[in-house]
């Protein structure tokens, strides 16, 4: 694990961006821990959730011309990527988001921002059944555009209805790499050198959800 995700981890278990105990999901399944982009709700945390973003993007060493956010979550983790790429990496690249809804006057349309063209990286929370990508992916082939890659904040390495997970399969039929900040494999070894007993508590649940659910 790499020094930054060591860092990230430490930040959102202080924040209680990520959380342990358990928790319902939309798939029926109770999960030990929970983790919400949205909880990433003022200046200091989105700059850094922003620097964390770009630091795996640039060690991924993938290439790409312009980066997407998806309506309505990805608008600020888009902002805040780009804003750190060119910061923190001097990597200046241009970024755009859509609306939900077309907008019928001044500029119109449904993309705010650069124009979408080339090669693209979609920057979002988490992937957990692929929609918010495929209709991602839809705007992007509207507009003569590509996907190059997709920037997730953590990859829950957790199976679909098969037995490969969301990101797997987008990875499969796109012929992309999905970069991530952090992984559920990098909080279990997380857990596991904490000296925190609080922490090392979660450690036998998350575990045991990982070979029940994992890929």
């Amino acid at each position: 694990m790499q020094d930054f995700q060591t860092d990230f981890l430490n930040f959102v278990i202080r924040h209680e961006i990520l959380r342990f105990g358990e928790f319902t999901l939309k798939s029926g399944r109770i999960s030990p821990y929970f983790f919400n982009a949205g909880w990433f709700d003022s200046g200091e945390k989105l700059a850094f959730l922003g620097r964390s973003y770009a630091r795996a993007i640039v060690l991924s060493g993938q290439k790409f011309d312009m980066l997407f956010g998806p309506a309505y979550k990805g608008i600020p983790l888009v902002s805040a990527t780009a804003i750190a790429l060119s910061n923190e990496h001097g990597i200046n690249k241009p970024y755009c988001f859509n609306r939900k809804e077309v907008k019928d006057h001044g500029e119109g349309g449904i993309i705010v921002g650069a124009e979408l063209t080339g090669r693209v990286m979609i920057i979002d929370d988490v992937i957990t059944a692929g929609t918010a990508v495929r209709e991602a992916g839809e705007i992007l082939t509207a507009a003569g555009a590509s996907l190059s890659g997709i920037a997730v904040a953590m990859d829950r390495q957790e199976r679909g209805s098969g037995e490969l997970s969301a990101i797997q399969e987008i990875e499969k039929n796109h012929q992309i790499e999905v970069v991530s900040i952090i992984r559920l494999q990098d909080i279990i070894d997380f857990l596991q050198k904490t000296k925190s007993q609080t922490l090392q508590g979660h450690l036998d649940s998350v575990v045991a959800y990982r070979q029940q659910y994992g890929v």
